[in-house]
């Protein structure tokens, strides 16, 4: 059971990891968009491409605000649960299988 905890330990870390690093792409993505980036940069490209798949589909469900994008708002918040839920909820397993 130890190897089962650490491995549960293990993906709640790599998931908080890749849950930091989405949360930092879309807060650099919404300050670029207040200062309209060259779109050919790579740079642009990649953050756009990166964010795209977790911003779209709240996009399509919000509805129209007058040109106000608040999917990142949303994004970000979903991501900041799923970090104290999810991480949280695989840490205290990690730790209840390898007490146990």
């Amino acid at each position: 059971m130890f190897v089962l905890g650490n491995f549960i330990n293990a993906v709640a870390t790599v998931l908080g990891l890749i849950l930091n690093l989405a949360m930092w792409l879309i807060i650099i993505r919404a300050l670029l968009s207040w200062v309209s980036p060259d779109p050919n940069n790579p740079i642009v490209i990649f953050l756009y491409r990166a964010t795209e798949p977790i911003l779209r589909p709240i996009q399509r469900r919000l509805p129209p605000m007058g040109g106000l994008d608040i999917s990142p708002i949303v994004a970000l918040f979903a991501i900041i649960f799923l970090q104290a839920f999810l991480v949280g909820s695989l840490r205290g397993l990690a730790m209840s299988i390898g007490l146990g």
